[in-house]
């Protein structure tokens, strides 16, 4: 099999095993197509846990390195996505430290989506910002999982894996945060 054919069957198919070897042999073809395939939800994800631009810029970048210095520690055993949000998540709250011993401030802007027609983009536009306002009031803890799950369409287990909890956790957050987000909605006046 073809470098090629190898990059593009572990990026197709759910052969984690295949990624993980690659990442093992820093292979930079399989590495551009991983960063070719999650760029846009990476970047997006980091956006919103840390509502600066210029932040997710940088820590866009210092994922990625970590993924190709650290590409050896990845099992395969989890979804290379899941590994991948962890390192991110990381990152950001490493950087929330060192700025801020408050935390992080998630959620302050929204990047364009990619293909989305000027129509969608404002008949959507009043209910995405009333939903990102009321996200924006909805508790750090329960946000997170909200966005992981309902934006980056992360499994429940998924999740717990990036966060380093237990399932029961990530369900007990992911319910809290609906009903948070269910009481600002229902204060707001008609």
């Amino acid at each position: 099999m073809t470098a090629a054919a190898a990059f593009f069957s572990a990026l197709m198919a759910p052969d984690t095993q295949a990624v993980a070897r690659g990442l093992r042999r820093r292979d930079p073809e399989l590495l551009d197509g991983l960063i070719e395939q999650y760029q846009y939800r990476l970047y997006r994800y980091l956006l919103y846990l840390t509502g600066s631009a210029e932040a997710a810029e940088d820590l866009f970048q210092e994922t990625w390195i970590r993924v190709l210095e650290r590409g050896h520690q990845y099992d395969g055993q989890s979804k290379f996505e899941t590994w991948l949000f962890a390192i991110a998540r990381h990152l950001t709250i490493d950087l929330a430290r060192r700025k801020r011993p408050d935390g992080m401030n998630m959620l302050s802007e929204e990047p364009a989506a990619a293909g989305v027609s000027a129509f969608d983009q404002v008949s959507s536009q009043e209910t995405k910002a009333q939903i990102q306002a009321r996200l924006g009031q909805v508790p750090a803890v329960y946000r997170e999982v909200l966005l992981l799950r309902f934006q980056e369409e992360i499994t429940l287990e998924e999740i717990g894996a990036v966060l380093g909890t237990p399932l029961s956790t990530v369900k007990s957050r992911l319910y809290r945060g609906l009903d948070a987000l269910r009481a600002l909605f229902a204060e707001e006046p008609r």
